[in-house]
């Protein structure tokens, strides 16, 4: 390791700590991670001290958790993984579905099988990253496994072993059936690659999808969206129609300076055909198309609860539980909470394709920074094997077993309704039962299957996207929105966020 890469992963450390120490503010957080070349996606919120939203865990104890491990599996567990008994292997990770599920079974399932000892650091995000970044800094092996956000592929890509490649490599340790063809190519490019290089094995993703309200749309003898004129058509008359009844044709995330903010902002460019960034890797939210986006998310946040400016996914998602809105193009996650007990819409919601992008998508080639302009805003995450581990094969057969057919699907319906990382756990027997009305339902699967290999938006890859993702734009929507600069023009935020994304990614040496 050279010095420099000791330096900034010191510095990296550091900043993690302070920030959790509280003895520096968020925005000097991301703008000292920036510099590092280090981003958070989609769980920013989460590393920010506010929840994604993330189904509550069901069914530990029911039939939904009892193991299916194929008998070839489980012997291959008791033998091969056997062979490593009294081994214990580490690592650290924030609170997921997957995270969770996964080290609840494993002590009844795992260990018993193998001996192999499993313990599960669950922290904050912020601490994930000081404790992945301490390891690789000395190299010490002290974590086996790394959990990376997908912003961090860059930064982790040498320190970590290509899960395809170990697999062909060392085929007495490769599990029978593992299937690497079981997980889809999109969901693996978008959150797993790196250069050519598998980073590590998905492990989950959030995505948005559409939901809508079915007696409302009846009701007014409007038919499912399908295209982005209709979604408003369709906002807009439930908003007139319903004026005096407390319900809103739609809702929306809308904080300003929070990151839930940019996330909305993203998928309605999208939406109508910009990008972020042109391939000149220009900002190009003031072309046409990106005033045209932000124009339309306008319409949306008058047709929503005036208090929306307010909220992150947290209200955003409460507002549909309580019946305040009709229709919303959000975070697939939230489905499963609509058919809650708790929830005055139980069984009134419904799942749809999100909207046909309007005038059509933007071409990846045509947008920069490996951004990928798709109406279906996502974030994710990765398991990587450590480079440093001192136990790889037990590391291994783990990983494995975390990431197989039976353990994801498991995930799926104990995570409360959680998003699938394989394709065959759409198809899981005990996943489809889980398609009815009620908590940690899955009945909206399909859509989310669709719009994983449809309709999947990614936003850059770049080191100061941290900055400009969680500060700048949110901060400059926020006035936008609430009326406290631009005067309502579209026109007027965009340039100004134009000229001071532009000048940031030049001092950045990025163009």
């Amino acid at each position: 390791m050279s010095f420099k890469d000791y330096d900034k992963h010191k510095f990296v450390v550091d900043t993690c700590n302070a920030f959790t120490q509280k003895r520096i503010t968020k925005r000097d957080f991301l703008r000292k991670m920036a510099l590092a070349g280090l981003g958070f996606s989609a769980f920013s919120s989460q590393m920010l001290g506010v929840g994604r939203p993330v189904g509550k865990m069901l069914g530990f104890g029911s039939g939904y958790a009892e193991a299916q491990t194929p008998p070839d599996v489980e012997k291959w567990l008791k033998e091969v993984g056997g062979k490593y008994k009294g081994t214990k292997i580490r690592y650290s990770t924030e609170a997921t579905p997957p995270s969770i599920v996964a080290n609840q079974l494993a002590k009844e399932e795992f260990t018993k099988l193998t001996g192999i000892e499993v313990e599960v650091e669950i922290v904050p995000l912020e601490q994930v990253l000081a404790k992945a970044t301490q390891d690789v800094q000395g190299q010490l092996g002290t974590y086996d496994l790394y959990y990376l956000d997908q912003s961090w592929m860059a930064t982790f890509a040498p320190d970590t072993v290509d899960p395809t490649q170990y697999y062909k490599d060392n085929a007495e340790l490769a599990m029978p059936g593992f299937d690497w063809d079981d997980f889809s190519k999109p969901l693996v490019e978008g959150i797993a690659m790196y250069d050519g290089k598998m980073v590590g094995i998905p492990f989950d993703i959030p995505i948005f999808i559409m939901m809508y309200r079915q007696d409302l749309l009846d009701k007014h003898g409007i038919k499912v969206p399908e295209t982005m004129d209709d979604y408003m058509n369709a906002v807009k008359a439930i908003t007139e129609a319903e004026k005096g009844n407390g319900i809103y044709g739609t809702t929306v995330q809308a904080k300003s300076g929070h990151y839930s903010l940019e996330c909305d902002w993203t998928a309605f460019l999208w939406g109508n055909g910009g990008s972020i960034f042109n391939k000149d890797k220009m900002f190009s939210g003031n072309d046409e198309r990106g005033i045209a986006g932000l124009k339309y998310y306008q319409e949306l946040v008058k047709n929503a609860p005036p208090a929306a400016t307010t909220w992150t996914w947290d209200g955003e998602g409460q507002s549909v539980q309580q019946g305040q809105a009709a229709l919303l193009l959000s975070w697939g996650e939230f489905f499963p909470g609509f058919d809650s007990d708790a929830s005055k819409v139980k069984g009134l919601m419904q799942a749809a394709k999100p909207p046909k992008e309007n005038p059509g998508r933007r071409a990846p080639s045509e947008a920069g920074f490996g951004e990928i302009p798709a109406i279906g805003h996502q974030g994710g995450s990765v398991i990587a094997l450590s480079q440093y581990s001192k136990n790889k094969e037990a590391a291994w057969i783990f990983m494995q077993w975390a990431c197989s057919k039976d353990v994801m699907a498991r995930v799926s319906t104990l995570g409360g309704g959680a998003s699938p990382m394989r394709l065959s756990s759409f198809s899981d027997p005990r996943v489809k039962e889980k398609a009815v009305v009620g908590p940690g339902t899955t009945r909206h699967f399909d859509v989310v299957n669709w719009t994983i290999n449809n309709a999947m938006g990614s936003e850059p890859d770049m080191p100061i996207w941290a900055e400009l993702s969680n500060n700048d734009i949110p901060i400059e929507l926020g006035k936008l929105l609430t009326g406290e600069a631009y005067d309502g023009s579209a026109e007027a935020c965009m340039n100004a966020l134009a000229k001071t994304i532009d000048e940031k990614v030049a001092a950045a040496g990025l163009r």
